[in-house]
């Protein structure tokens, strides 16, 4: 990891990262995903990547721990759900290591961020009814998932879309994200402490000082969550994948344009 000093940075840089940080787990919170897709771009004007992402893995571990403590607590974790996407997803994340790397990546990016706009619209206007979909989906929505992950680390719009689209209970729906987020991101973990990326003492100061923020952030939006029902969460999470779509868009679309 190239040298970075976080001292060097100004009083106003740190309380935008604060507020950006406060910002994503609120979010996160409300529905269970998206920590990392809203900060990790907005971050990355301070920070470098290989600091970003390794420190954004270990705090969404922390936050999936805490999510899925209260869905414990709640009852609300629907196994069932979550077992059928596991083996999709292991078997996508294999492919998207071993085979997907040689395929265009810009273009595919490019493509899952058409296809999560146009599946976030359709959730943020209604425009599916309530009508459940078959547990068929969960192996492409596993698979889809799981090759993304491996690809662009962004895995999570594929599960949200076939788990939104699966369960009717709010609770329910952010404890299951949370669960499986679990446990993908344990192995994201891993994979950093193989690679070495977690052993700069400076991933420590950052994740001292950016826990309090995160569980903070967590609060705020467990609160809210508490607050809204489920059509208003539905709403949220597709207006969430909107953006999600429209910045994995552009980072595709501006790669097409540098190749």
């Amino acid at each position: 990891m190239p040298a970075f000093d976080l001292v060097s940075l100004s009083p106003g840089s740190l309380l935008l990262m604060a507020c950006i940080l406060l910002g994503a787990y609120a979010i996160r919170g409300v529905s269970g995903f998206g920590s990392s897709l809203v900060a990790v771009p907005l971050l990355a004007h301070f920070l470098p990547l290989t600091l970003i992402v390794p420190l954004m893995t270990l705090l969404d571990l922390v936050g999936s721990l805490v999510l899925s403590h209260s869905g414990w607590r709640g009852r609300q974790i629907r196994w069932g759900e979550i077992g059928w996407l596991l083996p999709g997803a292991l078997v996508g994340l294999t492919l998207g290591i071993l085979l997907l790397q040689s395929l265009p990546e810009h273009g595919l990016q490019a493509a899952l961020g058409v296809l999560v706009i146009l599946f976030g619209l359709r959730a943020a206007l209604r425009l599916g009814g309530e009508r459940l979909i078959r547990r068929r989906w969960a192996l492409p929505a596993g698979l889809t998932g799981g090759a993304v992950d491996a690809l662009f680390a962004t895995g999570g719009p594929p599960f949200v879309i076939y788990l939104s689209h699966r369960l009717r209970e709010k609770g329910e729906l952010r404890a299951a994200l949370s669960v499986l987020f679990l446990l993908t991101g344990l192995s994201r973990v891993a994979g950093f402490l193989l690679a070495g990326l977690l052993w700069h003492p400076q991933i420590g100061w950052a994740l001292l000082a950016a826990a309090p923020l995160m569980l903070a952030g967590l609060y705020w939006g467990h609160r809210i969550h508490l607050g809204i029902g489920h059509g208003q969460m539905m709403a949220a999470i597709g207006w969430l994948l909107v953006g999600a779509g429209v910045s994995i868009l552009l980072r595709g679309w501006a790669g097409l344009i540098a190749a």
